[in-house]
């Protein structure tokens, strides 16, 4: 039995340490913050609650499998709901669609009526390719130990099956191969941005999640996902785990060349046989954090550090949280207003193309609002409380050309959150829902707060992104080059998002177990 520090109580670091826990390790997950959650927050506000990250689960059998596991069904400790349209999609020209889950015959009728005949047979095609590239990687690369590129070499053996991933092709040439519509390849774009990316750059792997969101379905928990994580940390507590919350952590110690434990910021230290890191691997060799690093100088921070320098970080998020008056009529649970040039919006996240050499914030974004029917999120049946968020450049104070300032305050006094604020209100409004006569409240987040609050450096919401073809596997792996030390979650091995944090949390659980 091993002594074990988690850093961190975000989804990645609770589920790593019911594993652990489960397994008769002694385990202990320190947090920064005051309570439990990470990216997976929750607000109040005179009555209204907010998510204010994920706002629903798609393969739920991953998070099934770990409370299963770990001696206790999932559906005991949360209420699980599917939804019957996992989106509604409304396009610059008006056309909306809403995609039905589960049904292959219900998703090829609604697409065919919105967007014409042919549409549904193409997007079931794009969801067949999906469906093998999900069967072709989900064992070698999304369950396993990364292994570098070594980890194609099966798939190289067969040139049909490294034909269906295509390494070398982007999700944005998958979609002109094999969808004629424009507004389908728009919706094909939207999947590179769940892991911050550019759809131009990354790969057509990708298109796997289209193919999990409709099989699996998109499912929400009622009361909201912070139920999750509480239910997760309930799990930790009763397998004989500790968490300890406002519980920062300043540094890994290092003693005979192995992780030793860790030290806190008001100087206590604590011993362990192995240290998780399950925060922002950026965080752990200092890069992007002006010289400070949770892992002192050595070789393994040295290694490490080169290794995520040559990747490129994730987009980060802007978001309202809005409490609303009165109830929208037909309002789905998750809508997406498409912008007239989804281009100039992935330019100015990245600083390329029209906005060249700075990022910059999107002027014409794409809107994603989460509006759950829950009472548990409303002070009463004549309100609703809104998530809304759209993609933004990460806070880079003094680096302009690596991002925005989000903290800046324009010449004539307005801080720019509160600006931008304003315009995507104004932006909702010209695609048809403008809200904002409905306000009663509004609470703001930008990527600097984001950092602030989960120690996500800018604000890079799922650490590096997904683009080129080699991104993947230079992200970092969960088994460092220090022995003891291990890294879990959105920013490591094997990426962002609810399904993968909870995989990455089986795979390091797993390398503890045979160390």
């Amino acid at each position: 039995m091993a002594r074990v520090v988690v850093v961190g109580a975000g989804a990645a670091g609770l589920a790593v340490a019911m594993r652990l826990a489960r397994q008769r390790h002694e385990v202990l997950v320190l947090e920064a913050a005051e309570e439990v959650g990470g990216k997976l927050g929750w607000v109040e506000h005179d009555g209204f609650g907010f998510d204010t990250g994920p706002s629903l689960v798609t393969l739920p059998a991953v998070y099934r499998d770990l409370f299963l596991k770990t001696g206790k069904k999932l559906e005991a400790c949360v209420d699980l709901v599917p939804l019957d349209v996992a989106c509604r999609y409304r396009f610059a020209d008006g056309t909306r669609v809403d995609v039905p889950t589960g049904s292959r015959g219900a998703l090829r009728r609604a697409l065919d009526e919105a967007l014409g005949e042919g549409a549904g047979a193409q997007w079931l095609a794009l969801l067949e390719r999906g469906s093998r590239i999900w069967d072709l990687s989900r064992g070698p690369f999304l369950t396993s130990p990364l292994r570098g590129l070594r980890t194609l070499l099966p798939l190289a053996r067969r040139r049909e099956d490294l034909r269906t991933i295509a390494p070398l092709t982007s999700l944005r040439g998958l979609g002109e191969q094999l969808l004629e519509h424009p507004s389908l390849r728009m919706v094909l774009d939207r999947y590179a941005t769940y892991s911050g990316s550019d759809p131009r750059r990354a790969p057509a792997a990708l298109a796997s999640t289209a193919f999990v969101e409709h099989a699996f379905g998109s499912w929400y928990v009622r009361g909201g996902l912070r139920r999750l994580v509480v239910a997760m940390a309930e799990r930790v507590e009763a397998l004989g785990g500790e968490i300890r919350c406002g519980a920062p952590v300043e540094e890994v110690l290092v003693r005979g060349g192995r992780a030793a434990g860790v030290r806190l910021t008001d100087g206590e230290e604590v011993a362990a046989d192995v240290v998780v890191m399950a925060g922002d691997a950026a965080a752990l060799y200092g890069v992007g954090t002006g010289g400070r690093a949770l892992l002192p100088p050595g070789r393994a921070r040295r290694r490490g550090a080169a290794r995520l320098r040559r990747t490129e970080p994730s987009a980060s998020g802007f978001v309202l949280l809005l409490a609303l008056e009165g109830r929208t009529p037909d309002l789905q649970h998750h809508t997406v207003l498409f912008p007239a040039d989804y281009d100039a919006e992935f330019d100015a996240l990245s600083g390329t193309g029209r906005s060249r050499g700075a990022p910059a914030p999107v002027e014409d974004p794409t809107v994603y609002i989460s509006a759950p029917d829950d009472p548990a999120t409303r002070p009463d049946e004549d309100s609703e409380a809104w998530f809304v968020l759209v993609n933004a450049p990460r806070h880079r104070p003094g680096a302009p050309r690596e991002g925005v300032d989000w903290d800046a305050v324009e010449d004539d006094g307005t801080p720019l959150a509160e600006r931008y604020a304003d315009h995507v209100l104004d932006v909702m409004a010209a695609r048809g829902l403008d809200v904002r006569d409905r306000v009663r409240w509004r609470g703001v987040r930008t990527p600097a707060d984001l950092e602030r609050l989960t120690g996500s450096v800018g604000g890079s919401i799922y650490g590096s992104s997904s683009n080129g073809a080699r991104a993947a596997f230079l992200r970092p792996s969960n088994e460092t080059e220090l022995a003891g030390l291990y890294c879990v979650g959105g920013s490591s091995h094997p990426g962002g998002g609810l399904p993968l944090v909870g995989l990455s949390a089986e795979i390091v659980a797993g390398l503890v177990g045979r160390a």
